[in-house]
């Protein structure tokens, strides 16, 4: 993403990120950042925090700036995965990929292959992100397994260690 000093405003109101500016609307169609819902573009909380640190947005809480740090900080109140979790979707992004959220089909994110517009095709992949001190077990494993089956996407697994670098497993089904 190139770095320029012109920042947009973004606003958190009711735990909903969102932006109605001309830029926001410019980043949207550019690189699909974002969701347009009734003429503003509303903004996963990853999305936020990766345009908070690549310094494109200012982001408004009650008339208050809110930095990144201020909002993990917010996040991780309610989700204590959500450091490994935005560790991969920065990385997905840095890769160029179009990382949206999964939650409806049970699972953290769908990424779209690279120059696929979502909405007008579909992601290729679920993504799990996984710190590499957790454990996953088999069920756990089978049930990602099922969704992406499911879902016609193949099963994605983003491994983050202590640097903060990832490593990908892309899974899928074969028949013998």
């Amino acid at each position: 993403m190139e770095k320029n000093n012109k920042k947009f405003r973004v606003v958190l109101s009711g735990g909903v990120l969102y932006s109605n500016t001309s830029s926001a609307i410019s980043l949207y169609n550019k690189s699909r950042f974002g969701e347009m819902k009734n003429s503003k573009i509303v903004y996963s909380v990853f999305e936020g925090l990766y345009l908070l640190e690549e310094n494109k947005v200012e982001l408004i809480s009650n008339n208050k700036q809110i930095t990144f740090d201020k909002l993990l900080a917010k996040i991780l109140k309610s989700d204590k995965k959500a450091r490994t979790k935005y560790t991969v979707f920065k990385d997905m992004r840095k890769r160029g990929f179009v990382v949206k959220s999964a939650l409806k089909f049970g699972a953290e994110f769908r990424v779209y292959e690279k120059g696929i517009t979502p909405g007008k095709d579909h992601a290729k992949w679920i993504l799990y992100p996984v710190d590499e001190s957790s454990e996953l077990v088999w069920h756990d494993f089978t049930a990602k397994n099922r969704v992406a089956h499911s879902t016609k996407k193949k099963l994605l697994i983003g491994i983050t260690d202590s640097e903060e670098d990832v490593s990908y497993y892309e899974i899928q089904w074969i028949k013998p």
